[in-house]
């Protein structure tokens, strides 16, 4: 039996027809959204006085501080010593440039470090379970009272939006300058943010416990305790730890503003052209937030279930 020519079918030439005129609409509508974020980059940049040329400047003089950063003042016109000569590299606190020179100050800096991970701890514990209380109620699939939802989402919106150095600074009016202003404005942003974080993964869990729950009379926190809980937890977990570790670097981050932690010294060593205490301080952060990071990634992975 000889099949068919397809293209003498109406219903496969009208399908071939709509196909074609589906996907020139896709196409057009790709190069429109192309052109409109151009447009848009063009637009800021102007605005913001973005110059690739002025980048192309200002590249080469990076260099200049790990120059200052690398070598030793000149004493009577001789020459810069490099740092990573090996004559003075692992000589005492008293030799310019040497190890033991950077990071002479360790206690101080391990102090302030701790201090910073503190902050970083409570703000996360504040903000997670002010996240997890207010997250079901901003669920439209799990609440059917739609103003409550719309208000708490609001809310959740306010708590994110405002920066967290700008709260850092207001709460340093009222409570002075110290480690509770920085926990504040970092919990209040955490909580903002794991809310919606959270909302969103209540809105993609499986209804169907839920309605099992209720069709025997369960109460709603009853159906949000053993319906969607058990499906959300390990992501709640997840975005805590994530949050975690930024908020480390937050509470550094806002110790510009007198709210604690190894901000303020990195803000004061800074001002003062330190570059080895500034070298020394970044070297540090940097080795706390690798650990964090490592040890959450652990706790992340074993609470799912997973081994690394």
């Amino acid at each position: 039996m000889i099949p068919q020519d397809p293209t003498n079918d109406p219903a496969y030439r009208l399908f071939v027809q709509r196909f074609g005129s589906l996907r020139r609409a896709r196409i057009a509508e790709t190069w429109l959204t192309i052109a409109v974020l151009a447009l848009l980059f063009l637009i800021s940049a102007v605005a913001t006085d973005f110059s690739p040329e002025q980048i192309a400047r200002g590249i080469p003089r990076i260099g200049e501080y790990f120059g200052k950063l690398l070598s030793i003042e000149p004493k009577r016109g001789a020459p810069s010593v490099p740092v990573l000569a090996w004559d003075h590299l692992f000589g005492g606190v008293k030799e310019p440039q040497s190890v033991a020179y950077w990071f002479y100050r360790i206690d101080v800096y391990t102090k302030l470090l701790w201090q910073t991970v503190q902050m970083a701890i409570i703000a996360t514990v504040m903000g997670f379970t002010a996240a997890f209380v207010l997250c079901f109620p901003a669920t439209g699939t799990l609440l059917p009272l739609r103003p409550v939802v719309f208000l708490v989402r609001r809310v959740l919106e306010i708590l994110r939006t405002i920066p967290q150095v700008v709260l850092a600074f207001i709460f340093v009016w009222p409570f002075g300058i110290g480690p509770l202003a920085g926990i504040l404005a970092i919990g209040i942003h955490t909580t903002g943010a794991l809310g919606k974080l959270f909302t969103e993964l209540n809105e993609n869990a499986d209804l169907r416990a839920v309605e099992g729950i209720r069709s025997v009379g369960g109460s709603w926190l009853a159906q949000m305790r053993y319906g969607v809980m058990p499906q959300v937890l390990p992501g709640f977990l997840s975005y805590g730890l994530l949050r975690f570790e930024i908020n480390v670097r937050s509470s550094t981050i806002i110790g510009f503003v007198g709210a604690g932690g190894i901000g303020s010294e990195l803000k004061r060593v800074i001002g003062f052209n330190i570059y080895e205490e500034v070298s020394a301080i970044c070297i540090l952060i940097l080795l706390v937030v690798v650990a964090l990071d490592l040890t959450s990634e652990r706790i992340r992975h074993r609470f799912i279930g997973n081994t690394v």
